[in-house]
């Protein structure tokens, strides 16, 4: 995986200050507000989110973590109140639920002097953060983009399923576009799957039910790719030729490894990023290290030649 940094000390330095014994030794807390497992790609999150804090508190003891995870948008803006009113942190990692909702909430933890670090998602107001974690979001969609316009030579209909509505969606979609953009490729529909295999599979069959011809659909998730399979299924339509998902669900990367036509390239963006925030935020908490910037880890096309290496049947996602 490739790493791109700005403000950020590399990663060897990174590895070199988490084994160095703090400077400081007054105690610190660290909030870590994340979306609860609602899908696959957030199930892996939330693990890595536990094991690193599990494995912070026993590195560093003069840190505590408080870990909330949230089923909605109040649920989370509840939770990081309370951590500033009951804990009083000094620094808050967080995943935004949705974009817009969360940014005033965290603007105030942020005036209240604490160290920011967003996570994925960004919020809707540019400059409140301290530390921006991510994937390459418009390079994710523009990856996967490619693909298809490289899969339909000849151009054709598809439809496209967005995510939950966020910065990082809106980054995505635009990465597509712009790459199939003079392709001769038509986006016929495009509707929020939210990231939901459930929901996914209901928008598909209203996708099926309004276009008799669509050639591929981008389903932008692993998880949202599961419920459009099934809806294809259900529907005994063969028109479709390929559906692409994306965050390299290990169900999925195996599929594309065996050559199955339906899902024949996945694009990284790897849930264990939650783990780099942490790790790096903690570091700043007990070191003067320079770690205020963006961290942006890039996307891969995995296709059945590379799949082997993004294969992990371990994993929790």
């Amino acid at each position: 995986m490739k790493h791109f940094t700005k403000g950020l000390i590399p990663s060897l330095a990174l590895s070199l200050a988490l084994a160095v014994p703090a400077m400081a030794q007054d105690t610190k807390v660290i909030g870590v507000s994340i979306p609860a497992a609602t899908h696959g790609w957030a199930g892996g999150m939330n693990y890595f989110a536990k094991t690193t804090v599990e494995r912070l508190e026993e590195a560093y003891p003069q840190l505590d973590f408080v870990l909330a995870t949230a089923s909605d948008p109040a649920k989370q803006v509840s939770d990081i109140e309370d951590m500033v009113a009951t804990r009083n942190i000094d620094a808050l990692v967080v995943l935004p639920f949705e974009s817009e909702p969360l940014t005033g909430p965290v603007q105030n933890v942020k005036a209240s002097g604490a160290w920011i670090t967003v996570v994925d998602r960004g919020l809707a107001v540019d400059g409140i953060q301290d530390l921006y974690v991510a994937g390459d979001n418009p390079g994710f969609g523009r990856v996967a983009g490619e693909y298809v316009a490289g899969a339909l030579p000849e151009g054709g209909k598809i439809v496209v399923l967005r995510g939950i509505p966020t910065t990082i969606d809106n980054e995505r979609v635009e990465g597509f576009q712009a790459a199939i953009d003079g392709k001769n490729i038509e986006i016929i529909g495009m509707e929020h799957g939210d990231w939901n295999r459930d929901k996914a599979f209901t928008v598909m069959q209203d996708f099926l039910s309004k276009h008799p011809q669509i050639d591929a659909v981008w389903a932008s998730d692993d998880d949202m790719a599961v419920g459009v399979l099934a809806a294809i299924e259900a529907a005994n339509r063969q028109d479709i030729k390929f559906v692409p998902g994306g965050a390299g669900m290990k169900e999925m990367v195996k599929r594309t490894m065996d050559g199955d036509a339906m899902i024949p390239a996945n694009v990284t963006y790897p849930p264990a990023m939650i783990a780099t925030a942490i790790e790096i935020t903690a570091v700043g908490m007990v070191s003067s290290a320079p770690v205020a910037g963006d961290f942006i880890i890039g996307s891969t096309l995995v296709t059945p030649e590379n799949a082997e290496g993004y294969y992990f049947p371990d994993s929790p996602f």
